[in-house]
């Protein structure tokens, strides 16, 4: 694959991560290695994340996801091959 391609990945993480600043440190690193995208919690105790960018720096956060912020406890992840949105930033959602 080109370096410069963009890929773009849905993620769902299980475990401990929501109220242990899971969504705020993922945007933290995500900002950190450009990739673009958003991250919020489900409503059943997930959060989900759209991650764009180089595929290094996707495969990059995603390996920090499977670990989080020292709170966490992930426990899987559940990963999907998307179309990428052409996205410029990071978000947190609500």
């Amino acid at each position: 694959m080109n370096n410069n391609a963009v890929i773009a990945r849905q993620v769902t993480v299980r475990g401990r991560v929501q109220g242990v600043f899971y969504r705020a440190a993922t945007q933290q690193q995500a900002r950190r290695l450009g990739v673009a995208g958003w991250v919020r919690n489900l409503p059943d105790g997930r959060v989900e994340a759209w991650l764009e960018g180089s595929d290094q720096a996707v495969d990059t956060l995603m390996a920090w996801m499977r670990e989080g912020p020292e709170q966490a406890e992930v426990t899987g992840l559940c990963v999907c091959e998307v179309t990428p949105r052409s996205l410029n930033d990071f978000e947190v959602d609500a």
